[in-house]
């Protein structure tokens, strides 16, 4: 089932409607078959590319993508658990400026993130379709358990189509 729209914060409307599958966990196998295959594809050399000054480079954009899994999954956990405390939004420019990615490969953040999704689909494999429907309180609004897994998805969707707009155009 997809999320309906008043089961997640406006801002997850820049992730949602790009997810096509309408079960959240074909959803995030699906999705996650598309990512490898796609940053795959990118040569090792252009891992430190960034399309402009100041802007991410590739291996930033893929890092980031990991860390914003990992705080949505727990973000899932919790509210699938009934956890009623808020939690904070994150900024993500420190988090990207702390990566220290300097000595890592496009390679070996590519397995991160197949690693990272792993256990996202193991995670959302254990929630029942109630668990599923369970909403939290997110610094953003009131987010579902289904409506964090399409935006996880919908955030890999979302930065992929801007690798592909900004960096890789020829």
């Amino acid at each position: 089932m997809r999320p309906a729209k008043d089961t997640y914060p406006i801002y997850y409307e820049n992730y949602i409607p790009l997810v096509k599958q309408n079960n959240i966990k074909g959803a995030l196998l699906e999705n996650e078959k598309e990512t490898l295959n796609f940053f795959n594809s990118i040569p090792e050399n252009l891992g430190d590319f960034a399309y402009e000054k100041g802007k991410w480079t590739i291996k930033e954009v893929l890092n980031h993508l990991i860390d914003t899994e990992r705080i949505f999954s727990y973000r899932s956990l919790r509210f699938a658990r009934k956890d009623a405390q808020l939690l904070p939004s994150y900024d993500q420019d420190p988090y990207v400026a702390n990566a220290e990615l300097e000595g890592r490969t496009l390679k070996d953040l590519i397995h991160e993130f197949e690693t990272v999704r792993k256990a996202t689909i193991s995670l959302f494999n254990g929630f029942s379709n109630d668990a599923l429907l369970r909403i939290g309180l997110t610094g953003a609004g009131r987010a579902s358990v289904n409506a964090i897994g399409f935006t996880i998805c919908g955030h890999a969707i979302h930065h992929i189509n801007v690798i592909k707009e900004r960096y890789l155009k020829k």
